[in-house]
């Protein structure tokens, strides 16, 4: 059995950031989720429905696990990433990290785990792991879910083997600081260009401002495309305002880290940035709201509004895209 006693446990909104946060805090650099996010150039948008998916999805963040990877390179940080196809390696690396007094973060499928509230698949959750026992590990989860949790070791094990969209072969990851990091103060601007650029230059139409201009133009239909209209309509309304996003489809949390970052770094564009953000996530709370409402009654005509905002919301993100894109320079 190993427990580690000198984790602050705090389970913050989003999986990814949560967990980065436990691991970094364990290395002494303690920085906001907001600030987490943005650093790691976390905001995206990507409409989503495929052959074979229920419904469609919209991700307002980037891929899972490239947060991370954005992060430990603009800060400088040492990531060690371990990957196996074998359950007692994949043991091994997990508790191997623990005995040696670090915590670990892990990539798996949320559906597995004991404590997790909503039973369904998703492959790119992340958890940070601080301790185990012959029968249980110790995790910090995000918030909602309850900070810090405990599942059973052939659960956990179940979770990170699953094969399917997002997945990762058991995928472990530690991080430590560098003997000199560089200060995290003199990388905002860099990691807000990179966003904006990313989103700006979005290589198909699914991503980026023209995503959210596609999802305008396809959501009126959304009602034909759901098998429960009355169940699938409100539940893609709570994934975006609930499901680990912070609000407002990781908008607010967005918003939040421009917010923290214009104390810091005197730009105009910057600004205008957070401005532009802090008027995108209250539009987009209000596009799940109205999502909700058709939902619930039946009625087209909330779809229609929301389309309408969506269509608002492409000219708004890409404006305050424009802008940060220019940031500093």
């Amino acid at each position: 059995m190993t427990i580690l006693r000198d984790i602050e446990t705090r389970g913050t909104h989003h999986c990814e950031t949560t967990t980065l946060g436990v691991l970094l805090r364990h290395e002494g650099l303690d920085l906001s989720e907001p600030m987490l996010f943005g650093l790691g150039s976390g905001l995206s948008f990507l409409y989503w429905d495929g052959k074979g998916m229920p419904f469609p999805f919209l991700a307002g963040r980037v891929r899972p696990f490239e947060l991370t990877r954005n992060l430990a390179a603009r800060l400088g940080l040492v990531l060690e990433v371990k990957e196996t196809t074998s359950a007692r390696k994949a043991w091994e690396n997990a508790a191997g990290a623990v005995d040696a007094g670090r915590p670990v973060g892990l990539q798996l499928d949320s559906y597995h785990l004991d404590y997790f509230r909503t039973k369904v698949h998703f492959g790119g959750h992340v958890v940070a792991m601080y301790g185990y026992d012959e029968h249980d590990v110790h995790l910090v989860d995000t918030g909602p879910q309850g900070g810090a949790v405990r599942t059973s070791r052939e659960s956990l094990a179940r979770a990170r083997a699953e094969r399917g969209p997002m997945t990762a072969r058991n995928r472990s990851f530690t991080l430590a600081l560098p003997p000199r990091p560089p200060r995290w103060q003199d990388q905002i601007l860099p990691a807000v260009r990179q966003c904006a650029d990313a989103f700006l230059a979005a290589p198909i139409a699914n991503l980026g401002h023209r995503g959210i201009a596609k999802a305008a133009e396809r959501l009126p239909g959304w009602p034909r495309r759901a098998a429960d209209p009355r169940q699938d309509l409100p539940r893609a309304a709570l994934l975006m305002e609930e499901a680990g996003t912070g609000g407002a489809l990781f908008r607010a949390l967005y918003r939040d880290f421009l917010g923290e970052c214009v104390p810091l770094v005197d730009d105009d564009r910057l600004r205008t940035g957070h401005e532009l953000y802090a008027a995108a996530a209250g539009l987009w709370t209000d596009v799940a709201g109205l999502i909700t409402k058709a939902g619930e009654s039946g009625d087209a005509g909330p779809l229609e509004r929301a389309a309408a905002l969506l269509r608002d919301l492409a000219r708004i993100e890409h404006a305050a895209m424009t802008a940060l894109s220019q940031a500093g320079r």
